[in-house]
């Protein structure tokens, strides 16, 4: 069976809407990783959803030399998570897969073994964390590998609009990550959202001149309740405008602030890029495991993907207008 998310996906008058969680931590039983992901599927079980992302949590420490405010911990393998999810939700997973500690051989029958025995279909391919870091693999390797392997893997990219802001070659290596298989691409999570607007209005640009359809975007929002998860976000390389930081920071009630913050970031985005035809998703996470900030990150969900299919409708309305 090949992924059911391509099909799904390939229709750009509907939106794509996705849950990302992360795996939990290395050393829980087997059982007690199965109650985690039924608390997981309870949280979701009023929630219209396409499908869940499973990150690949990786020791980032080489990309930074500020201290990470959260300790690292390994987590349980994310494929074998991504099957328990699926199992328990019939669901599609997105599962992330950090491709640098691998060589080509180790990688590929990576490939085999996700397809096989936890009936992975839907991946990301992310490389190192920085260039100081130890790699067996480089992405581009990667992505080779995996064109030739037998497994028809829906595989997507991710998409970067800091590195967009520091470079301006972001849309150039989407193309390039379109040309090397990469069907979709999910952002990091988006509160700057004049320099996403700036990578997709160049991305679409781009597509225009090559003559190519510009593939989907699913964009990543994520709450943020406190001054700790705040810089949590920061050393993970989101951008977070001065302005944006004490709006949310100084509030009364910072979680309702930060919904309130990318409700508006969507707004801007949509009002920018709409036009410009490139299909839209949406990816909701919580970066912590605080209680309020998962709750708060369910109530983002609803009102970011009502706020995106309105703009959908209307977008069909008008053209059908026209």
């Amino acid at each position: 069976m090949n992924s059911e998310l391509r099909a799904k996906s390939r229709d750009a008058k509907f939106g794509v809407y996705f849950i990302g969680t992360t795996p939990p931590r290395f050393g829980n039983s087997l059982e007690q990783v199965e109650q985690i992901a039924d608390k997981l599927v309870a949280r979701l079980d009023k929630v219209d959803y396409d499908g869940l992302i499973v990150y690949d949590i990786q020791d980032e420490s080489s990309r930074t030399e500020v201290k990470r405010p959260f300790p690292f911990s390994k987590t349980f393998e994310p494929c074998h998570y991504s099957q328990i999810l699926n199992n328990k939700t019939a669901k599609p997973i997105i599962t992330y897969k950090s491709v640098a500690q691998r060589d080509e051989s180790e990688f590929s029958q990576w490939l085999d073994n996700s397809w096989q025995l936890y009936g992975v279909r839907d991946i990301v391919l992310v490389g190192s964390p920085s260039a100081d870091g130890q790699q067996k693999l480089s992405l581009a390797d990667a992505y080779k590998v995996q064109q030739a392997h037998r497994h028809d893997y829906y595989l997507g990219g991710v998409t970067i609009a800091e590195r967009h802001a520091k470079k301006g070659d972001e849309h150039l290596r989407m193309i390039a990550k379109d040309a090397q298989g990469c069907e979709y691409f999910i952002s990091q999570a988006v509160y700057d959202a004049p320099a996403t607007i700036d990578m997709l209005s160049k991305y679409a640009r781009e597509c225009r001149e090559k003559n190519i359809q510009p593939r989907r975007i699913i964009l990543t929002f994520t709450p943020c309740g406190s001054e700790k998860t705040m810089d949590f976000m920061e050393w993970l390389g989101i951008s977070i405008p001065q302005s944006t930081r004490w709006r949310i920071l100084d509030s009364s009630k910072p979680l309702a602030e930060s919904i309130k913050v990318c409700r508006a970031n969507l707004n801007q985005i949509i009002e920018a890029v709409m036009p410009l035809n490139i299909p839209l998703g949406l990816n909701i996470e919580s970066l912590t495991n605080r209680k309020e900030e998962i709750d708060a990150s369910m109530r983002l969900y609803k009102l970011l993907k009502a706020t995106l299919d309105l703009a959908l409708a209307e977008r069909e309305i008008n053209a059908g207008e026209s």
